[in-house]
């Protein structure tokens, strides 16, 4: 944990830098361009003698949304890095992760002569930084033995030729109709089996299907089609929203049931340093569970521009 917290403080601090020096990394470059937003969300609260109860605690959220972008000619290349990690402490259960995401798209095109089209090929990237657990049911033996996620745990690679629509840098949709998705999981996960509540104890990937791989296999293959669609505008002035949606039909198996991830970030901006920040993500993928998962962070913000 003390490792994540000191790779994001060096990102910080390489990107504050790097903010400082932007416009000479962008003229330097012909055809490129970056911009990028860190957010900290923080909150706190703390008790003493306070008659109606409370347990002191303190959160924090840091985020990275930073893009690279390159247009020349008949060829564009978009590049876009999305990072969370999140924690909370307080006095009864410690440390304790509240948000992860690691995720990298890339696409690119090349112009069809035609208004918005491009041929394309896209790339996406997706795992999280550290090892989370199941705190649900602390009777089930020692959490932190029995990690459910963690890094390339699981991790999803997808890849494919295909072809973009692209307005502008703020609306865009990706069809990849012959995309590859590999899902990895590197080393053991656990889920918590209770059908029966007199007999509570962990399965080991090893012993079950988990992310629609194979017991005791560390990789599954997928062939399907992939859509991804991004849409960015301005609710009023001052609040903004981002909407990034991807839709995935494996053809090899239940292609009728499609996996869904879609994440909305409302920024509304207080001044050039503070805003308030809502994020909601919601994810369908039966492989992984079967309904949807559903993340959402609140706070307010401070934000480093570069």
């Amino acid at each position: 944990m003390k490792k994540i917290l000191l790779a994001f403080a060096f990102i910080i601090a390489v990107s504050i830098v790097h903010a400082q020096d932007t416009t000479t990394a962008t003229d330097s470059l012909e055809g490129w361009t970056s911009d990028g937003k860190i957010t900290l969300l923080v909150n706190q609260s703390a008790f003493s003698n306070w008659q109606p109860g409370g347990d002191n605690n303190a959160a924090a959220n840091l985020g990275i949304n930073y893009n690279i972008d390159y247009v020349k000619g008949p060829w564009l290349w978009d590049n876009k890095i999305i990072a969370s990690y999140g924690v909370t402490i307080n006095d009864d259960d410690g440390m304790r992760k509240t948000d992860d995401r690691l995720e990298i798209n890339s696409i690119l095109g090349r112009s069809m002569n035609r208004k918005y089209w491009s041929f394309s090929f896209f790339m996406n990237f997706r795992t999280q930084f550290s090892d989370g657990y199941d705190y649900n049911d602390d009777f089930a033996g020692d959490n932190e033995n029995y990690p459910t996620g963690g890094f390339f745990k699981p991790a999803y690679w997808s890849f494919g030729p295909g072809f973009l629509w692209k307005k502008d840098k703020n609306l865009s949709v990706n069809i990849a109709p012959a995309t590859s998705k590999f899902t990895f999981i590197t080393s053991e996960i656990y889920t918590i089996n209770d059908d029966d509540s007199d007999n509570v104890y962990y399965e080991s990937s090893n012993d079950f299907e988990t992310y629609g791989v194979a017991p005791g296999k560390s990789m599954l293959y997928e062939f399907g089609l992939n859509i991804r669609g991004y849409y960015k505008f301005d609710i009023m002035k001052n609040i903004s929203m981002e909407n990034i949606l991807s839709l995935y039909s494996n053809y090899l198996n239940k292609p009728k049931n499609m996996d869904i991830d879609y994440t909305m970030n409302i920024v509304m901006k207080i001044n050039d340093v503070f805003s308030t920040n809502l994020t909601f993500q919601t994810v369908y993928d039966d492989n992984a569970f079967q309904g949807f998962q559903i993340r959402e962070v609140f706070g307010l913000g401070l934000n480093v521009n570069f």
